[in-house]
């Protein structure tokens, strides 16, 4: 299941989706957030509670039992790696939890499902979360809900294929298999659509809003082993336990990608760092000298930065820092603009295939955008910003990153000279 801070730069999903001192502290996240983690919270406990024959044998109990010892186990033996990935990472995070709920759609009555989510995401408030002191209570049973709800729909379409749960499916060969599949994929879809008016900050690409390839294929990956997971406990109950080892591999593995994320990120914004911004770079630079193509490059500086910090402290400083990132990112083209900041109030923008006038499009979109900006930093709403920016584009104004950056800067230095809040080429620059 996929969990994750309501960061402005983050993509949560299957996530925690509100971000708090650790505290019940719904009342924080304004009416819109609050009115829809209640109304999700009740549907849950409806749909829990609604009428569905059922004949709780000893089998489905010892399943449930089952799901959910082993669930706590691989969180228990996770816990270290889980707390890690949550402190470095402001963007998706996934708890790997579908591996049990969603074996869990496929072998449970509603309200045994409901028990052991219940349980599931109980211990994780209670032993991995617990620490992070960023938690409060009222996200736990908002994750908690809109997970239930993803799995009830998925049920429900499970149904729907004519299958009751796996041992039905096994039954009925492909059609089975469309069944549990079919069932997988609302499971994906419906949280994934839960979760977005939960968020205080709902972000305005496909990726912040639904996350990267690599979030989706890791989610896909836990779905997988959830149905397998069903599969052996309705076949030969004793291979589940087979499960475990694959999974905290996979778990650590993904602590691994995300060290190597955040080593290349701002920690402030976001936004690529300097190393990790230079090999993006290298990389468009090497692939326009062998197609003979072109790319821009734009460098950015705040007006009157400094002022903003002795105005209203470095902590609004931040704010606008964040802000200003948001709207670059908003502006730029698309997946493949390189965003970075290179320190201090400086960004940098890369941006392949572009030539000159094009470049000057984008150039004056952040430029606007930035100055339309009016940043809240507490109690403080902070307008009048504005940006001087830099422009150069490959191999007219260099044939090396070194030689673009510095032509880049002369830009934007004659534009700070000339007046501040424009935009200006190098090719301008007399």
């Amino acid at each position: 299941m996929r969990t994750g801070a309501a960061d402005p730069r983050g993509v949560p999903r299957f996530r925690d989706v509100l971000v708090a001192p650790r505290r019940w502290a719904l009342w924080h996240q304004g009416p819109r957030v609050i009115v829809y983690c209640l109304l999700s919270e009740a549907a849950a406990v409806v749909f829990t509670l609604r009428p569905y024959p059922v004949a709780v044998d000893r089998r489905t109990a010892v399943t449930l039992v089952v799901l959910l010892v082993l669930g706590v186990v691989q969180s228990e033996t996770g816990r270290r790696v889980e707390r890690i990935r949550r402190r470095v990472s402001g963007t998706p995070h996934i708890n790997m939890t579908s591996v049990w709920t969603f074996a869990g759609v496929l072998l449970l009555p509603p309200v045994l499902l409901a028990v052991l989510v219940g349980g599931l995401y109980g211990h994780l408030a209670v032993r991995s979360w617990y620490r992070l002191q960023r938690v409060p209570a009222s996200r736990t049973v908002s994750n908690a809900a809109i997970i239930l709800l993803s799995c009830y729909a998925a049920q429900a379409v499970l149904r729907v294929s004519g299958a009751a749960d796996v041992r039905s499916a096994l039954t009925r060969g492909w059609a089975g298999t469309f069944a549990i599949t079919a069932a997988g994929a609302t499971f994906f879809v419906v949280n994934a659509l839960l979760v977005l008016p939960a968020r205080r900050e709902i972000g305005r690409t496909a990726e912040a809003l639904f996350g990267t390839w690599s979030d989706n294929g890791l989610e896909v990956a836990t779905l997988c082993l959830g149905a397998f997971n069903a599969v052996a406990m309705a076949t030969l109950p004793g291979l589940v336990v087979l499960v475990l080892p694959p999974l905290l591999l996979l778990h650590r593995t993904v602590l691994v990608k995300q060290l190597e994320v955040a080593a290349h990120r701002d920690e402030k914004t976001g936004l690529y760092n300097t190393s990790g911004w230079h090999a993006v770079a290298e990389r468009t630079l090497a692939a326009a000298a062998r197609q003979r193509s072109t790319f821009g490059l734009l460098m950015l500086d705040l007006d009157h930065f400094k002022q903003v910090n002795d105005t209203y402290g470095h902590l609004a400083g931040d704010a606008v820092l964040r802000a200003v990132a948001e709207s670059i990112i908003g502006a730029v083209r698309g997946r493949g603009d390189a965003v970075g900041r290179f320190g201090g109030e400086e960004f940098v923008v890369l941006l392949p295939g572009i030539a000159h006038p094009d470049i000057g499009a984008v150039a004056e979109r952040i430029r606007r955008a930035i100055s339309a900006l009016t940043v809240q930093a507490g109690q403080l709403s902070i307008t009048g910003l504005s940006t001087s920016i830099g422009m150069a584009v490959y191999p007219q104004a260099g044939t090396t990153l070194q030689r673009l950056l510095d032509a880049a800067d002369t830009a934007l230095y004659h534009a700070k000279a000339t007046g501040r809040n424009k935009v200006v080429h190098v090719a301008d620059v007399g």
